[in-house]
């Protein structure tokens, strides 16, 4: 500090200076310091427990919900695949073929050239549409739980609009019906055109083993996945061709309406445009494909069974490769491929369907879509 004059204390002004100095030393001073920081120090520490357990509650019964979420899609994916199994047999009906074949009719031959093209193709399409179903739903229900998440959080608090409203709900829900509808009869002529390409010329005499059966399936998958019918266009310009069968090219019908449109019909548009950005998204394509690999996969495994070495077989070495040691004829395959419906779009839990459902890659894919659609920041981008 610095003094006018010639820089000398006067004595007034040290005995000020020293009763500030006591003043500060004052341990009772002193010891309310302590207690006032202390008092702070406690109430922020419970501040910080206090939003902490609101986050681990939060986010306990964020989970708990997108746990119960997943229950519902597979419940409700094993409650559509009667729908969907009826919807197929009754286009592709080979069974009317098999009682006519009972008859022995003149052309019995042409009757059994269309069950050889109907089978392989309803079995096919059976695969394609049960794993478009789990995914398509996984992305649906897990939009709507997202949603019906935010409403549930907000309950009480004024001024919040329901995101999702009951209405708007089964509207959007509805939609899947393009898939068991429209889509599905457009993915059944793609794959029965594929289907006549690979194997129309195939004779029902011609022996097949396990092997060639897997190379005509992927022959056929391969034509299936490459069909240029659909206008879909993926965000890096790649075509996202089965999208097609899943939602419709264009714009749901309420969405091309000029004016009219209500509050409702405005949300549900919303939500279907998400759907679609969803089904554009690379990850998508990756998991249904997985869901695709694993599906054609177990069909093999069911269909292995018929194809187990005799004990002929046996005794003379064929077993080194069960896969292309045993072959049967193309006629006796066609009536093993046909029944395969029953096991693919089986509503009792079978090893088909608990495949796709407990795979990691579907969970993950879930878990991804009902984040996005559960966080009001993400929703807010």
């Amino acid at each position: 500090m610095h003094l006018p004059g010639d820089g000398s204390w006067r004595p007034e002004f040290r005995q000020q200076v020293r009763c500030q100095v006591r003043c500060i030393d004052d341990p009772e001073l002193h010891a309310l310091g302590i207690y006032i920081l202390g008092k702070y120090g406690q109430k922020k520490i419970r501040e910080i427990q206090e939003r902490e357990a609101a986050e681990y509650i939060a986010q306990a019964r964020r989970q708990y919900h997108f746990e119960s979420n997943q229950r519902t899609c597979n419940m409700t994916v094993l409650s559509m695949l009667p729908t969907l199994r009826e919807a197929l047999m009754q286009q592709l009906n080979s069974e009317s073929l098999t009682a006519l074949l009972k008859n022995r009719p003149s052309n019995k031959l042409e009757i059994w050239e269309d069950l050889k093209i109907i089978s392989f193709t309803r079995s096919i399409v059976a695969v394609y549409s049960t794993c478009m179903l789990v995914v398509l739903l996984r992305v649906q229900l897990n939009i709507i739980g997202g949603y019906i998440y935010l409403d549930n959080a907000a309950v009480g608090k004024n001024g919040t609009t329901v995101l999702a409203p009951p209405d708007v709900q089964q509207q959007y829900l509805s939609s899947i019906q393009h898939l068991l509808g429209d889509g599905l009869t457009e993915l059944i002529t793609v794959i029965k055109q594929s289907v006549q390409k690979i194997l129309g010329s195939v004779s029902l005499k011609h022996s097949l083993s396990l092997l060639d059966l897997e190379q005509k399936l992927k022959e056929i998958r391969d034509l299936v996945e490459q069909h240029k019918s659909s206008s879909w266009i993926n965000k890096d310009g790649s075509r996202s061709l089965l999208c097609h069968y899943m939602m419709p090219d264009e714009e749901t019908p309420l969405a091309v309406q000029a004016c009219g449109l209500s509050p409702r019909d405005v949300t549900t548009i919303k939500l279907l445009n998400e759907t679609r950005d969803m089904l554009e998204s690379p990850d998508f394509s990756t998991v249904l494909n997985i869901c695709l690999n694993r599906g054609f996969s177990r069909l093999l495994d069911n269909m292995a069974e018929f194809f187990r070495p005799t004990e002929q077989d046996l005794q003379h070495g064929n077993s080194r490769n069960s896969l292309s040691s045993v072959s049967l004829p193309l006629a006796k395959i066609i009536p093993i491929i046909n029944g395969q419906i029953h096991s693919v779009c089986s509503e009792t839990p079978s090893h088909f369907v608990q495949d796709l459902l407990m795979m990691e890659q579907v969970k993950d894919f879930a878990a991804n879509v009902y984040e996005a659609f559960s966080t009001p920041q993400q929703l807010e981008k």
